[in-house]
C-alpha cells in the first residue's frame, strides 16, 4: 500500500497551506453560488419551471454545504481545550452529516413535487427558463473549476461533500437546459418534471454517500486507507515484538487517522527504541500520525480476563 504512504507523508508538509486555500476557495464559491441561487429562484417562479426550482433547491444545498464546510474549517482551527481534547476537528464531519441529511430531504421534496406536476404539467416559459439554466451552468462550471484547482477535494471529506454538490448541481443545470430545449422545440411540457426528477435522483445519491461516509467516521469506523491486518503484521514483524492485542484505529476527522494498540515485547528489549521504530513505521507506511502504543512484558499479558 505504497500509495497511502505517500499520501500520509505529503499530508504533514502542505497541510496548513491547503487548509488556508480550502477556506479562500470555499468563500469565493459560497458567494457565487448564493448569489445565483437567489437569481434562479426568481427565474423558476417567473417561468413556472420546476426544473429551475429544483436546480435552485440544489444550489441552496450547495450554499449550505459550502457555508458549513467553511464554518467547519474555521471551527476546526480552534485549539484543543480541556473539555475538547482534539479541538473542534470533528465539527467538519458533523457538518458533512447535516449536509447529507439536507440533501436527502431536498430530493424527497422535489420528487414529491415532480410527481404531482407529472399528472398535469403546467405551462413553462421555456425561453426564459433556458436563459437562467445556461447562466446556472456557467456559474457551476466556474465554481467547480475553482474548487478543483484550489483545494483538497480528494483527501478531505468536507471538501468532497461540497464538490459533489457542485457537480450534481452542474448536471442539474444541464437537465434544466435539456428540458427547456425540449419544451421550446417540441412543446413537451412533461420534460420539466422529468428533468427535476433526474436532478432529485442525483441529489439523493450524493446525499446518501456523504451521510454514509460521515456516519462511518462518527461511529469510529476504520479509516479507508488503513488495512488493520497489514498494520498488525507489520508491527508483529518488528524485532522484539511477541504479539499485538487491543488494536483500534479510527478517524478524528478527514485526513486524521488515529491508532491505539497494546504491544507485548520480549525481555531485554530497548522499549524506547522499539516505540520510536513502531511510530515511524505507522507514520511512514500507513500515514497514521496520532498513535498511542502501550508496551507490555510477557508476564503482564492476560489470558482472557482483560479487554
Amino acid at each position: 500500500m505504497g500509495h497511502s504512504h505517500d499520501h500520509g507523508h505529503s499530508h504533514g508538509v502542505g497541510h496548513s497551506h491547503i487548509h488556508t486555500n480550502n477556506k479562500k476557495v470555499l468563500l469565493i464559491a459560497f458567494v457565487l453560488i448564493t448569489m445565483f441561487m437567489v437569481v434562479e429562484v426568481i427565474g423558476g417562479l417567473l417561468t413556472n419551471s420546476l426544473a429551475l426550482l429544483a436546480d435552485a433547491g440544489h444550489m441552496l444545498s450547495d450554499a449550505v454545504a459550502l457555508g458549513l464546510a467553511l464554518a467547519a474549517f474555521k471551527y476546526g482551527e480552534r485549539a484543543a481545550s480541556n473539555s475538547k481534547t482534539y479541538g473542534y476537528k470533528r465539527f467538519e464531519i458533523l457538518a458533512a452529516f447535516i449536509n447529507g441529511l439536507t440533501l436527502i430531504g431536498i430530493s424527497g421534496y422535489i420528487i414529491y413535487e415532480a410527481i404531482t406536476r407529472y399528472a398535469d404539467p403546467p405551462e413553462v416559459a421555456s425561453v426564459g427558463m433556458l436563459v437562467f439554466a445556461v447562466c446556472g451552468l456557467l456559474i457551476n462550471m466556474i465554481v467547480a473549476w475553482i474548487l478543483m484547482r484550489g483545494s483538497d477535494v480528494k483527501g478531505n471529506l468536507n471538501m468532497r461533500g461540497a464538490f459533489l454538490h457542485v457537480l450534481g448541481d452542474l448536471l442539474g443545470s444541464v437537465g434544466a437546459i435539456a428540458a427547456g430545449l425540449l419544451m421550446l422545440f417540441f412543446g413537451w411540457s412533461i420534460a420539466d418534471p422529468i428533468a427535476s426528477l433526474l436532478v432529485a435522483a442525483l441529489i439523493l445519491v450524493s446525499g446518501f454517500r456523504v451521510t454514509r461516509d460521515s456516519v462511518h467516521v462518527l461511529m469510529e469506523g476504520k479509516p479507508a486507507s488503513v488495512d488493520v491486518d497489514e498494520v498488525k503484521n507489520e508491527l508483529q514483524s518488528l524485532p522484539g515484538v511477541l504479539s499485538i492485542h487491543d488494536l483500534h484505529t479510527w478517524s478524528i476527522t478527514s485526513d486524521f487517522p488515529a491508532l491505539t494498540a497494546h504491544v507485548v515485547v520480549g525481555h531485554g528489549i530497548d522499549r524506547d527504541d522499539l516505540l520510536k521504530t513502531a511510530k515511524r513505521l505507522l507514520h511512514d507506511r500507513f500515514g497514521i500520525h496520532h498513535t498511542t502504543l502501550q508496551l507490555e512484558g510477557e508476564e503482564k499479558q492476560c489470558n482472557h480476563s482483560c479487554n
